[in-house]
């Protein structure tokens, strides 16, 4: 019987510490290749998504990946980064050598349009940052989202909480809400080119104190490189929760294009990106029982999806797992 195609996945991003963990793995799965990765600012300096991104893949075994760099900082305003979540360097400064990687001479916005107009269909892109290299992609070929398979943001929320909930910060989104705009706005050939696989699914898929454990006592490259950057992150997610542990945002992402199969839920609705004054983030425009967000209707944009549910212990027990042994193919 003939094994399925594997998804030939672009990844976009900021490379911090749950970037690095999404790159591992994916590195590591059996349905999915890294086929390019593109970087920005965000979660460190683009300077510093290069060399994280190219440590990670040699980490890896893929120094053949082609590595392009992108955007410094947002469409418009300066740059957020966010060194209080994953430290002055991107990996919260654990001292691992990363030397100047080398580029391709095209920008991380002309890459993504190049691949997709090389190859129709083919291309699963995974942004893992601030949407500025997406926006600047729709830039330059507005028929950029019909030419890659789907492109899947770690960013945005489904439908609006129920009374009394409330949602972690949306970072990508805030750090470059006019790329968002752009990106959401975009045509696009279907409701779930773009998906979202946002904070209110990935705040409550947690890494806990065993699972760190685990990967330490693997014994291996990757397991020790997993735990070490786990426990930089949990410098700031312990204020959270009063323990060390922490949300795998950007690797749930990544495991999502990986294997849809995960997935338990996905919903599909008019989106739009919105802000009170104070927050900025993308969602879906409507309630949990389905009926429209009391918000003025000329903000909604097309339609996109969410996902909002996940099989957390199917979804935990392969990240160790792969995180653990390493790559075996």
């Amino acid at each position: 019987m003939t094994e399925p195609a594997r998804h030939q996945v672009v990844v976009d991003t900021d490379t911090g510490l749950d970037d690095a963990l999404a790159l591992l793995l994916l590195a590591g799965s059996p349905l999915a290749d890294i086929a390019a990765v593109t970087t920005v600012y965000g979660n460190c300096v683009v300077e510093d998504s290069l060399r994280n991104a190219a440590h990670v893949l040699r980490l890896a075994g893929l120094d053949d990946v082609p590595l392009s760099r992108g955007a410094a900082g947002p469409l418009v305003g300066e740059a957020h980064i966010a060194g209080y979540v994953h430290g002055s360097d991107g990996l919260g400064d654990l001292g691992v050598d990363r030397p100047d990687p080398e580029t391709t001479p095209d920008s991380a916005a002309e890459r993504l349009v190049a691949l997709a107009d090389a190859d129709p269909g083919r291309y699963d892109v995974l942004a893992l940052g601030p949407l500025t290299n997406i926006a600047l992609a729709l830039r330059l070929d507005p028929r950029f989202l019909f030419k890659v398979r789907s492109l899947t943001l770690m960013g945005g929320s489904g439908p609006y909480q129920p009374l009394g909930r409330s949602l972690m910060v949306d970072a990508n989104v805030q750090n470059d809400p006019d790329a968002a705009h752009e990106v959401f706005a975009a045509d696009r050939p279907a409701d779930d080119t773009v998906t979202m696989v946002g904070v209110d699914v990935t705040g409550t898929v947690v890494l806990d104190e065993a699972m760190t454990s685990s990967l330490r006592h693997a014994g291996t490259a990757w397991g020790t490189f997993a735990a070490d950057a786990l426990d930089a992150y949990h410098r700031f997610y312990v204020h959270e929760w009063g323990r060390n542990v922490a949300p795998v945002h950007d690797p749930l992402a990544a495991a999502v294009v990986a294997d849809p199969s995960l997935v338990v839920r996905r919903v599909s609705a008019p989106a739009a990106v919105t802000t009170n004054g104070f927050a900025t983030r993308a969602r879906l425009l409507e309630l949990p029982d389905g009926t429209p967000a009391a918000l003025p209707q000329e903000i909604a944009l097309r339609p996109a999806t969410a996902v909002v549910e996940v099989d957390r212990s199917r979804f935990l027990a392969g990240f160790v797992r792969t995180l653990a042994q390493g790559r075996t193919r």
